[in-house]
C-alpha cells in the first residue's frame, strides 16, 4: 500500500471548500495543515474530521468516482434491480457488465481501494493525536468516536469488496484486506475476514462508547448511525440478535417520511427518516461528479437525457398497487398517452423516455445536480430488524417490525402470517423495494451467497453484453486488487481469476 495508503494529509481543500481532484493525491502539497497545527485543539481537530465528512460526496479522479455516492451507484448497478435504458454517455456500463471490477488496471478499482484507505488514514490521524489536543473531554470523545466509527465503515465496506463474504457457519481464514490502524509507510499483508471483522466489531463499539445522539449536522456520525453501522456488520456476520438490537435502538427517535415526502426527490437530509447523509449547498456542486448527475430523474446530463435509470420489471410486478412507493417508477413512460404526468412536468422535452424508469430521485433542477445523498435511513434500520429477526426464528417478531414499516407505504398491507425462509424473502423483496438505488444489492446478494440473476427482465442484452447472470459464490464476487498496490507491496496478494 505504499504510495496509496501511505499518502495521508489533511487539507485545507477537504474542509473549506471544494478542490479539484489532484489536490488531495499529492504527499505534500502546498495547502497542507502541518500535523502539529492540526491537532493541537479540539475546534482545529474537527476541522480536520470535517475533511473526512467531505470526503463522502467530493469529486476524486473523474467525474464516475464521485466519493462514496459513485461507488454507491457501482454496487447498485452489479446488481439485478437498477437498470440502464441505454449505454448512455458509457458510465457505470463497464461495471454493469462485470467487466470492470474485476481488472486490476481499472482506475475505478484503484480510486475504490484507494478511497476507502484514504478515510481510515485521516481517521488514524485524528484517533493518534485527538487525546494530547486540547479542549473538553466530551469535545474529544465526540471526534474520536466518530473517526473510530469512519474507520470501522471503512473497513467493512473494503472487506466485503475485495474478499470472500464472511460466513456464518465458521472459518473466516480467506484472505481479506490489510488492517490499517496507525499512519504507516509501508503496506502490509492481507488480514484474514474474521480478523478483519474482529477489527471493524472492536472500533464501531469503542465508538459507540463515545458518541452521544447529539451532534452538529446529518453529515456528522452520532451514536445512532454507529448503531446503524453494527447493525449493518452484525447482519453481514449472521450474528441476527446482535442486528436486530441494533438497528431497534439506532433508529430510535427517528420518524418513517409520509407518503407525500416520498414523492420529494430524496435528495434532503432534512426528510425526518434520514440518520446519515451528505448536505449538499449551491457553491459546493460538483456538477457532474454527483450521484444526482446519474441517478435522478430530471440533471440535464448526456447520461440522465439517453439513459434515465429503471427499476427491474419483476420486482417492480412484485410491489402492491395500494403502494405509494410504486408511483416512484413509470412503466408506461415511454407513451405520452399513458406516461405519469409528472415526467413531462419536469420539463424533460429532449430526454429520453424507457418504460419502469424512475422518478425516485430528483436533483435540484434541470441544471443543477445537487442534491443530498442518503447513507442511512430509519426504513433500513426496520428492514435489517425485521430480517434479523425472521433470520434468527423469530417470526411473530419479524412480521409486526415489517408491518410498521410497510403499512406506512402500503395503507393495505396486512400483517404477514409467512413464517421461516418464506417471511425472510417477503423481508428481502422490502428491502429491495425500500432501498432500490441506495447502493446495498451487491452487498446483499453477495452476504447472502446468491446468484446474479436478471433474466426474464427489461435489462437490455446489448448494455449489459449479456451478462444476465453470475453463479453465487464465484471468484468474480471479489474485486480485484488494483495493479498499483501489487506492484508497491511486495505483501499483497491478488484474488483469483
Amino acid at each position: 500500500m505504499k504510495n496509496i495508503i501511505n499518502k495521508i494529509v489533511v487539507l485545507v481543500s477537504l474542509f473549506v471548500g471544494t478542490s479539484c481532484a489532484d489536490d488531495y493525491l499529492d504527499t505534500a502539497p502546498t495547502d497542507a495543515v502541518p500535523k502539529e497545527d492540526v491537532f493541537t485543539t479540539t475546534t482545529s481537530a474537527m476541522a480536520a474530521l470535517n475533511g473526512i465528512h467531505r470526503m463522502l460526496h467530493i469529486r476524486f479522479d473523474s467525474q464516475g468516482q464521485a466519493a462514496e455516492s459513485g461507488v454507491m451507484i457501482m454496487r447498485e448497478v452489479l446488481g439485478e434491480d437498477v437498470v440502464f435504458t441505454t449505454t448512455g454517455n458509457g458510465w457505470y456500463v463497464s461495471t454493469a457488465r462485470w467487466l470492470n471490477h474485476v481488472n486490476e488496471n481499472s482506475g475505478d478499482v484503484r480510486f475504490v481501494w484507494r478511497y476507502y484507505y484514504r478515510v481510515i488514514g485521516n481517521a488514524n490521524n485524528i484517533i493518534e493525536n485527538i487525546d494530547a489536543a486540547e479542549g473538553p473531554q466530551e469535545e474529544k470523545d465526540e471526534i474520536k468516536g466518530q473517526a473510530l466509527a469512519y474507520r470501522a465503515w471503512a473497513h467493512f465496506n473494503l472487506v466485503q469488496m475485495f474478499a470472500e463474504r464472511y460466513d456464518a457457519a465458521g472459518g473466516n481464514d480467506q484472505l481479506g484486506v490489510p488492517i490499517v490502524t496507525e499512519p504507516i509507510t509501508e503496506g502490509g499483508p492481507r488480514n484474514t475476514v474474521e480478523e478483519v471483522y474482529t477489527r471493524i466489531n472492536t472500533d464501531i463499539d469503542a465508538a459507540i462508547g463515545l458518541l452521544t445522539e447529539g451532534r452538529n449536522e446529518t453529515s456528522h456520525i452520532n451514536s445512532n448511525v454507529a448503531k446503524g453501522i453494527k447493525a449493518r456488520i452484525a447482519l453481514t456476520q449472521g450474528n441476527y440478535e446482535v442486528a436486530a438490537a441494533m438497528a431497534k435502538e439506532a433508529r430510535n427517535g427517528f420518524v418513517l417520511m409520509s407518503d407525500s415526502q416520498l414523492y420529494q426527490g430524496f435528495n434532503s437530509v432534512d426528510n425526518p427518516e434520514w440518520m446519515w447523509g451528505s448536505r449538499q449547498v449551491d457553491d459546493q456542486g460538483t456538477f457532474f461528479a454527483s450521484f444526482f448527475a446519474y441517478m435522478s430523474l430530471n440533471f440535464s446530463s448526456t447520461n440522465i437525457r439517453g439513459n434515465p435509470k429503471a427499476i427491474n420489471s419483476k420486482l417492480y410486478e412484485m410491489i402492491s398497487d395500494s403502494d405509494y412507493r410504486k408511483g416512484l417508477w413509470d412503466p408506461n413512460a415511454s407513451d405520452p398517452e399513458l406516461r405519469d404526468p409528472f415526467i413531462d412536468e419536469m420539463t424533460l422535452s429532449s430526454f429520453s423516455k424507457y418504460d419502469y424508469m424512475n422518478r425516485k430521485f430528483l436533483a435540484q433542477g434541470n441544471a443543477s445536480s445537487v442534491g443530498d445523498v442518503p447513507y442511512m435511513r430509519a426504513a433500513e434500520m426496520y428492514l435489517i430488524e425485521a430480517e434479523a429477526l425472521a433470520r434468527g426464528g423469530n417470526d411473530a417478531e419479524a412480521a409486526q417490525v415489517l408491518f410498521s414499516l410497510v403499512s406506512k407505504r402500503d395503507p393495505e398491507y396486512k400483517l404477514s402470517t409467512k413464517t421461516g425462509e418464506a417471511l425472510a424473502e417477503e423481508v428481502m423483496i422490502q428491502r429491495r423495494i425500500e432501498l432500490w438505488g441506495e447502493g446495498f444489492r451487491f452487498y446483499d446478494l453477495k452476504r447472502l451467497n446468491l446468484p446474479l440473476d436478471r433474466t426474464g427482465t427489461n435489462q437490455v442484452e446489448s448494455v449489459i453484453n449479456g451478462k444476465f447472470t453470475e453463479p453465487a459464490g464465484s471468484n468474480n464476487w471479489q474485486w480485484r486488487i488494483p495493479i498499483d498496490e501489487m506492484n508497491t507491496n511486495d505483501h499483497m496478494v491478488q484474488n483469483p481469476s
